[in-house]
């Protein structure tokens, strides 16, 4: 039996394989999502277990987290393979632009989806931007589900933040109207187009790219690395060790 850290239960893709199974899907198909936790999305769930349908109603749950991958072999438990949100970006984008595809991107100021939509020139991009803190207005909420509606694509990012991603991804599978799959994976874009700095591929593989993300922005991730986080490492290796014995 898998370990499903705060009932998360992660599929076993590979990177290769899930950037295969995401160009494969028909986008005419019904819309579905996948969604790509990490530490922060595991101590928000603890704090918020409604949230767990979202995440469950996705097609594809992928390990975000080499910390989580590291926790999981300290327990000597089997992690699934990491996938993450900005790897997967970042080689989706140019496949997509080959194609000519069309992306529909929710999230990301004007500023920087002109960026994005400068860099891939195949791709056909509708962008719509949701006011902070959409998910609190209903109105809002509701422009931003109906919006991916409106726009068929082949892939739909959303790239606005958890939970916000996950809740808009759910209620738009839940209303049965739109087509495509939704991409749940946050600043992703924004590494792609330079505008944030992935950590060296050392400190990623040492699960150290927590480290320099604080680093670049203290102030905004202080409590998420310094207090949220560690509460979540404990309760992960507590569940990890419960789960071996």
């Amino acid at each position: 039996m898998n370990f499903a850290p705060f009932g998360v239960v992660f599929d076993r893709m590979t990177p290769a394989e899930t950037l295969a199974w995401v160009l494969d899907r028909d986008p005419a198909a019904p819309f579905d999502y996948l969604v790509t936790p990490n530490v922060d999305h595991l101590g928000r769930l603890r704090a918020r277990p409604e949230l767990m349908g979202c995440y469950r109603a996705a097609s594809l749950r992928l390990l975000d987290s080499r910390v989580l991958w590291w926790l999981m072999r300290f327990c000597r438990l089997d992690p699934p393979p990491v996938v993450t949100g900005a790897d997967l970006v970042a080689s989706l984008l140019p496949a997509l632009d080959a194609r000519g595809a069309r992306v529909t991107l929710i999230g990301l100021e004007p500023g920087h989806a002109a960026m994005l939509i400068t860099r891939f020139p195949g791709i056909v991009f509708k962008h719509h931007a949701p006011a902070r803190k959409f998910e609190h207005d209903p109105v809002a909420f509701a422009r931003a589900r109906d919006f991916v509606r409106d726009h068929p694509a082949d892939c739909v990012l959303l790239a606005v933040g958890s939970p916000r991603q996950e809740m808009l991804a759910h209620a738009v599978k839940v209303a049965r109207q739109a087509s495509g799959l939704g991409l749940c994976v946050g600043a992703a874009p924004l590494f792609v187009i330079g505008v944030l700095r992935r950590a060296p591929h050392r400190m990623r593989e040492a699960g150290l790219e927590w480290l320099w993300r604080f680093a670049q922005e203290p102030r905004r991730l202080a409590r998420r690395y310094l207090i949220d986080g560690p509460r979540v490492v404990v309760r992960v290796i507590a569940e990890g060790l419960r789960h071996r014995r």
